[in-house]
C-alpha cells in the first residue's frame, strides 16, 4: 500500500498512526485529517436512517418493496412484492449486484476507468441494470423477512434509498445529514452527490488493475449513492460508530434488529463471519464478544473498521491503495482485518 491511515477512540481520547506517503511522487506523509471514501461503510449509515424510520413507525422490517416502490421491481422474475426491508438491509433479497451485471475481465482495466471516472448513474438506472437478469432467489413466499440465504448486492441498498425517498419524500443524502451527520458533528462526513472529487486533505487513491505492474491514480470517480458515496474521516467514522453501538442513534428494539444476524459465508478472508442490518459481526482472538463493523472498497482506498459491543472503543482505517490482481488483494484485505483485530483484541 502507498499509505495508510488509522484512529483507534474511546472515552479517554483517540490514538492515531500512520505509514507511508500520501502520494508516491511527492512522498509527503499521510494527512492526518484525511478524507476518503468509506465505500460499503455507507451502508451503516443507511440502515441506521431506515431503522429510525422503524423505531418512528412510519415503515416495518417486513414491509414489503412493492409496498413503497409499486412496480419497481419487475422483471425477469425479479418480485418486490416478495422481498422485505428486512431482505434489503440483511442482503437476503436474492437481487443481482448492479455493478456486476454484465462485468467482464475488460471492464477493468486503466483506459475504462478513465473513460468512465466522470459518468455518473441514478439509483433507479442502477436498479435497472441488476433487474436485468433473473434474480438469484426469491425470498420465501411465507415469510420473506426471514430468509436466510444471503448475498452480498450493492442494489439492496440502492432500493433502501429508494425506500427512504419514498417513506420521508426527502432525498436518502438529507435524511443521512439531519439524522446522523449534523446530530454527531461530523464535520468531516458528507454525501458528493454526482461530484467525482475528494476534497483536501486527502492521499492519492491507486489501483492495480489486473496484470498491471504499475498502480494508476483512481481519486477521481463516482462513488454511487445510498450503497457506497460517503466521504469521510477516520475520526468522524469512529464517532459514528461508538454513537450507533453505544445507543445513541437507535431505540433498543432497532439495535437489537440491526445486531439479528444470519452467516455471511466468503464474503471477507475470516472465519465465522454474520451479517445483520448493514453491520456484521466477526469472532476475534482475545474477544469473548467478537466485533461489529462492515468495510468498505472503492477504487484506489479501503476502509475497514471495528468496534466493540458495548460502542466504548471504535477503529477505523483508511488505506490508499486497492489491489485487483487475485492473490495480492486477498493478500492485502487480510492485513487489514488483522490490523483492526489486534487494535480492539485487548480492549
Amino acid at each position: 500500500m502507498s499509505g495508510v491511515l488509522a484512529e483507534v477512540q474511546d472515552a479517554h481520547g483517540r490514538t492515531r498512526a500512520r505509514a507511508g506517503v500520501a502520494d508516491l511522487a511527492a512522498k509527503d506523509p499521510v494527512p492526518w485529517d484525511a478524507y476518503y471514501r468509506i465505500g460499503s461503510d455507507t451502508k451503516t449509515f443507511t440502515a441506521t436512517v431506515v431503522l429510525q424510520l422503524v423505531g418512528e413507525g412510519r415503515l416495518k422490517l417486513t414491509d414489503t418493496v412493492e409496498r413503497w416502490l409499486p412496480g419497481a421491481v419487475r422483471g425477469h422474475g425479479n418480485d418486490g412484492r416478495r422481498i422485505t426491508v428486512a431482505n434489503l438491509l440483511r442482503q437476503t433479497s436474492g437481487l443481482n449486484d448492479y455493478l456486476s451485471v454484465g462485468a467482464g475481465p475488460g471492464d477493468f482495466t486503466p483506459d475504462t476507468y478513465r473513460r468512465g471516472r466522470f459518468r455518473t448513474q441514478t439509483p433507479k438506472e442502477q436498479l435497472t441494470a441488476a433487474l436485468g437478469e433473473p434474480p438469484r432467489w426469491l425470498p420465501d413466499a411465507d415469510d420473506p423477512a426471514r430468509e436466510r440465504r444471503w448475498g452480498y448486492s450493492n442494489t439492496n441498498y440502492v432500493v433502501a434509498g429508494l425506500v427512504v425517498e419514498a417513506v420521508t419524500g426527502h432525498s436518502w443524502a438529507q435524511e443521512v445529514h439531519e439524522r446522523i451527520i449534523e446530530p454527531l458533528g461530523l464535520r468531516g462526513t458528507f454525501t458528493p452527490g454526482t461530484s467525482p472529487y475528494v476534497p483536501r486533505p486527502t492521499a492519492t487513491a491507486y489501483t492495480y488493475f489486473p496484470k498491471e505492474s504499475r498502480p494508476t491514480d483512481t481519486t477521481l470517480g463516482f462513488g454511487g449513492g445510498a450503497d457506497g458515496c460517503v466521504i469521510s474521516t477516520a475520526h468522524d467514522h469512529g464517532v459514528f460508530l461508538r454513537a450507533l453501538l453505544g445507543g445513541r442513534l437507535l431505540r433498543p428494539a432497532q439495535l437489537a434488529a440491526m445486531r439479528e444476524t444470519v452467516p455471511a459465508d466468503d464474503w471477507i478472508p475470516a472465519d465465522g463471519v454474520r451479517y445483520g442490518l448493514g453491520l456484521a459481526w466477526r469472532p476475534v482472538a482475545g474477544r469473548d464478544d467478537g466485533i461489529w463493523f462492515h468495510g468498505g472498497t472503492s477504487l484506489g482506498s479501503l476502509s475497514e473498521c471495528g468496534v466493540t459491543p458495548d460502542g466504548a472503543t471504535a477503529v477505523t482505517s483508511a488505506a490508499f491503495t486497492l489491489r485487483l490482481d487475485g492473490p495480492a488483494q486477498e493478500a492485502q484485505a487480510r492485513a487489514t482485518l488483522r490490523m483492526v483485530d489486534a487494535a480492539l483484541a485487548a480492549r
